[in-house]
């Protein structure tokens, strides 16, 4: 089959397609789908959950601090619910929905609930620090 010919039957769908398995067969040509694209963004990983706190944080103390809160009510999961409260994410928002307030990613994205609870803890608390010693005299924060 001539380029030319090729290029006829592109006009027609149905012919474009067995004319190019013809060709292929022709050449010898394997004809196979092209494999599933990956994902470009991998689902958050506590790993990463933390390093963005690190760095969003900075300080290393109130990192510290941030941190033991947010493995006390997470364990790191930025999808973590709460069956009986429906306290949700990273530092359990409760109700969930206030860290719109943040971002409209606030269900997916832990750099948004962390922006979120940082702000949270600053305002209620005056710091991730303030925040933690609440908890560890409550057990909640």
């Amino acid at each position: 089959m001539s380029a030319v010919s090729v290029l006829r039957s592109v006009a027609t769908p149905k012919k474009a397609v067995v004319g190019a398995a013809l060709t292929a067969a022709t050449c010898g040509t394997l004809i196979a789908a092209a494999p599933a694209q990956a994902a470009t963004t991998a689902a958050p990983t506590a790993a990463s959950a933390q390093a963005t706190a690190k760095k969003m944080i900075g300080d290393s103390a109130e990192f510290q601090c941030f941190s033991k809160i947010v493995s006390h009510e997470s364990g790191w999961n930025p999808k973590a619910t709460n069956a009986s409260s429906g306290a949700y994410g990273l530092v359990q928002a409760l109700p969930a929905s206030k860290m719109s307030s943040a971002g409209s990613d606030w269900k997916t994205n832990p750099e948004t609930q962390i922006k979120w609870g940082l702000d949270y803890m600053k305002d209620r608390y005056g710091s991730a620090c303030d925040a933690w010693s609440f908890w560890q005299a409550n057990n909640w924060y």
